[in-house]
């Protein structure tokens, strides 16, 4: 079924915006031959558990740095 990339998922349960339960209950039922990647904070304690990966990035360089703003498709 291939890969499919979730970016700032873990944002919108944070948020409000999709309760965690679903995105669970999602992750429980999809086909067993398709990849998940989730980006985002803060991860709820039951996604880290169900995760193969879990990885925690830290910030060396960066545009905003150098006072780039965001960038459509890129940052936002």
């Amino acid at each position: 079924a291939g890969l499919l990339v979730m970016d700032e998922v873990l944002d919108a349960c944070n948020s409000g915006m999709l309760d965690t339960r679903e995105l669970v209950d999602f992750l429980k039922n999809r086909p067993k031959d398709m990849e998940v990647v989730l980006t985002g904070r803060n991860p709820a304690p039951e996604l880290v558990e169900m995760a193969d990966y879990v990885t925690q990035m830290t910030k060396k360089k960066h545009p905003f740095d150098r006072g780039i703003g965001a960038r459509e498709g890129i940052e936002m």
